[in-house]
């Protein structure tokens, strides 16, 4: 699968889910849910629920990173799976 940004509010495809990324203007993804349960990946969602708690305001997980670091890490997850 490939990782694709998503500029309109429509559906997200099956077995998969929604991300907003980034450290001032977030951004909308949608990754495989097989990334959620991926230890680095993990990380990242501890980092955004430290920030965020469960109570996501745009509708999705929200990951307040760098997006350079969020290619990354989604890059290396592709490559391992």
């Amino acid at each position: 699968p490939v990782l694709k940004e998503v500029f309109t509010s429509g559906g997200v495809p099956k077995v998969h889910c929604a991300v907003y990324v980034g450290e001032s203007q977030k951004k909308r993804f949608v990754v495989p849910v097989s990334y959620l349960s991926h230890p680095l990946f993990q990380d990242l969602l501890a980092k955004a629920e430290e920030e965020f708690g469960f109570d996501h305001p745009m509708g999705g997980l929200t990951i307040s990173c760098k997006e350079d670091v969020f290619f990354d890490l989604t890059s290396r997850l592709r490559r391992s799976s």
